[in-house]
C-alpha cells in the first residue's frame, strides 16, 4: 500500500529491509567511530616522528658546530696534549641536553600550580 509503513526503509520489503538497514547503519557507525580516530592517531604519530627526527638532526648539527668552534676558534688552547678536551666538552654538552630532555619527558606536560586540584587531576 502506498500509505503504509512497509516502505519506510526506502527499499520496501518491510521488516527484512529494516533489519538490513539496521545492520548497514551499525557497520557504518563502527567504521566512523574506529577508522576516524585511527586515522587521526596516525597523523599525530607521523607528525611526532617527523618532529623528533628534525629536533635530533638539529641537535646533532648544533653539537657539531660547537665542536668545530672549540677546535678552530680557540687558537692554540686545545692543541697538543689537550686536543681531546673539545670532544669532552661537546660530549658533556650533549649529556646536558639529553638530561634536560629526559627531565622534561618524565615531568610530563607543563603544569601550572593552581590549574588543577590538589591531586593533579582536572
Amino acid at each position: 500500500m502506498p500509505g503504509s509503513d512497509a516502505g519506510r526503509s526506502g527499499r520496501g520489503g518491510g521488516l527484512t529491509a529494516a533489519g538490513g538497514d539496521f545492520v548497514h547503519l551499525v557497520i557504518d557507525y563502527a567504521k566512523q567511530e574506529t577508522l576516524g580516530p585511527v586515522k587521526g592517531l596516525g597523523r599525530f604519530v607521523a607528525f611526532g616522528v617527523a618532529g623528533s627526527v628534525a629536533l635530533a638532526a638539529g641537535a646533532v648539527l648544533l653539537l657539531m658546530a660547537a665542536l668545530r668552534a672549540l677546535q678552530s676558534e680557540t687558537g692554540s688552547t686545545f692543541t697538543g696534549h689537550l686536543s681531546w678536551l673539545p670532544y669532552f666538552i661537546t660530549g658533556a654538552l650533549a649529556l646536558v641536553v639529553l638530561g634536560l630532555a629526559a627531565w622534561r619527558i618524565t615531568k610530563g606536560p607543563a603544569t601550572k600550580s593552581g590549574a588543577h586540584g590538589h591531586d593533579g587531576r582536572r
